[in-house]
């Protein structure tokens, strides 16, 4: 087996990533969210390489995800270990997997819980983002519960609403600049019985026109823009991964599905808001 003999910074045009990547499906995925936080933080763990065929060239055996990141930021150099010998395609494949089942993302609850730290810390959500890299849609579902106002605290508390539905509350009472805690407490106990489309709906209204009476918004989107329900079939393992998700925003599987969707197109430049 190869062993890393140094590492040092290595120029990006000196790299090729090599062919036994295991990442071969979606490699530029969220690219640009690796590249905001390695703007952030740095790089934190090098990259791996070994030489390649041709001379003076290194082939990427993990970390081509940071590599494409340092493109993205048009870095000049990476750091990197480097490799004593070349490694056949296996190898670097066996390499490549090892690398990706130990460096596992941290899973949903492990970064609220970091977000809610930071923002107790920094006290706004930006200088969360700014802090750690991750965009600000994230950054404000990881945060949650210790997001909310006392009042709102007090009616999920109760159970009376779910923090999602209290969370959206909030923000439009707060789209005025100016926090409206009666507003927040009649908005949340409307949407807890609302479902997630109705929702966005009535929190689209308030920011494009703060100046409606919430009676008013609410009863529009209650029965205003119509919602078409469709119908998607999912294999076993993906229906599972739905569910999963669901229970972890604290949501049906509807509006789960739904974020999903809205989230995708959003991210794609389909959904225009």
């Amino acid at each position: 087996m190869a062993h890393i003999k140094q590492v040092k910074e290595i120029p990006l045009k000196d790299l090729v990533i090599g062919l036994g990547q295991v990442r071969l499906r979606d490699t530029g995925k969220e690219i640009s969210e690796l590249a905001d936080s390695i703007r952030k933080v740095g790089l934190l763990e090098p990259i791996v390489v070994a030489p390649a065929a041709k001379a003076g060239k290194y082939e990427i055996i993990t970390g081509q995800r940071r590599f494409l990141a340092h493109q993205e930021l048009k870095k000049k150099t990476i750091l990197a270990a480097v490799l004593d010998k070349k490694v056949d395609e296996m190898t670097a494949k066996v390499l490549s997997v090892t690398e990706n089942l130990v460096r596992r993302d941290l899973n949903s609850k492990d970064l609220i819980d970091a977000c809610t730290a930071l923002f107790k810390k920094y006290g706004s959500i930006k200088a969360v983002c700014q802090e750690t890299g991750l965009p600000h849609s994230k950054v404000s579902v990881y945060v949650k519960y210790d997001r909310l106002r006392p009042e709102m605290k007090a009616l999920v508390d109760q159970g009376s609403v779910d923090v999602k539905a209290a969370l959206r509350a909030q923000d439009a009472a707060s789209v005025t600049g100016k926090y409206e805690p009666r507003e927040a407490v009649t908005l949340a106990k409307e949407m807890s019985t609302m479902s997630g489309a109705q929702r966005a709906n009535l929190a689209k209204k308030r920011e494009e026109d703060p100046t409606v009476p919430v009676e008013q918004a609410i009863e529009e989107a209650k029965t205003g823009a119509k919602i078409t329900q469709i119908i998607v079939t999912l294999g076993a393992v993906e229906l599972q991964s739905l569910k999963n998700f669901a229970k972890d925003e604290g949501s049906t599987q509807d509006d789960a599905a739904r974020t999903l969707i809205t989230e995708a197109l959003s991210s794609k430049g389909y959904l225009q808001e």
